[in-house]
């Protein structure tokens, strides 16, 4: 028996009721089908991006070691400079007192010979015999005079030696300096990427976990997917629709549901 269905006809009572739920129950299942694998392939992406992450972590990582195993040459190296520094301020020293001691013998030679041409003037005044010790006196009083000389002379390049010295303590001084502050900008920037390899880890964490929660989205739909499937299997009762007569007497055949 046909009922008026309003415009657009009549249709069969029993089975007419039921095309409007199946219809909206398909329409349902292809749209949860779409969203699931929407979501597996957000779930891949954010796999993906955790991978990535975690890779630029381990990179900066490495990074951060490089620099610390520099800070560390660095400052070795400026150790040894302050050692070498140290080692030539003393010889500086050694030999600035070596140049005073030779300055004083020289002076004290000088002296010596002073006195012994005065006594040479003394005795050759006072006695014709002491004329032969007088001129002995007045040789050795000119070896003295030579010897206080070469004795000046090896004051003046020891303490022209001793200024060298200082100078290359000074330089060393520098350059120790100059290591100590490589050391010091090496262990910064090793800081700064050991805190930046954190970070990357840190985010590779957050998108690992994203990952996560969107997998566990794709399984959750992919089950009501199922569940809907389920649910038109069980409604294959009503898989022949059968035919359709309108308020104008045409009778129609729409065919079954699969």
């Amino acid at each position: 028996m046909a009922i008026w269905r309003g415009v657009g006809g009549s249709g069969e009572s029993t089975n007419d009721s039921t095309v409007p739920t199946v219809t909206a129950l398909l329409v349902d299942a292809e749209a949860a089908r779409d969203a699931a694998q929407l979501a597996e392939t957000n779930a891949e992406t954010a796999a993906s991006n955790a991978a990535s992450s975690a890779s630029t972590a381990s990179t900066q990582a490495s990074n951060a070691s490089t620099s610390a195993t520099n800070a560390a040459n660095s400052a070795s190296s400026a150790s040894t400079s302050a050692t070498n520094a140290a080692s030539s301020a003393t010889s500086a020293a050694s030999s600035a007192s070596t140049a005073t001691t030779k300055a004083s013998e020289a002076a004290t030679s000088a002296t010596n010979a002073a006195n012994s041409a005065t006594s040479a003037a003394s005795s050759a005044t006072t006695a014709t015999t002491k004329a032969s010790e007088a001129s002995t006196s007045a040789t050795n009083a000119a070896s003295s005079a030579t010897s206080a000389a070469s004795s000046a002379s090896t004051a003046t390049t020891q303490a022209t030696n001793a200024a060298n010295s200082a100078s290359a303590a000074s330089t060393s001084a520098t350059n120790a300096a100059s290591s100590a502050t490589s050391a010091a900008n090496s262990a910064s920037t090793a800081t700064t990427q050991a805190s930046n390899a954190a970070a990357s880890a840190s985010a590779a964490a957050t998108s690992a976990t994203n990952a996560a929660s969107s997998a566990a989205s794709a399984t959750a739909s992919a089950s009501a997917v199922t569940a809907y499937i389920d649910i038109l299997a069980d409604l294959q009762y009503l898989a022949d629709w059968g035919y359709i007569t309108n308020t104008a007497g045409t009778t129609t055949d729409y065919g079954s549901l699969v």
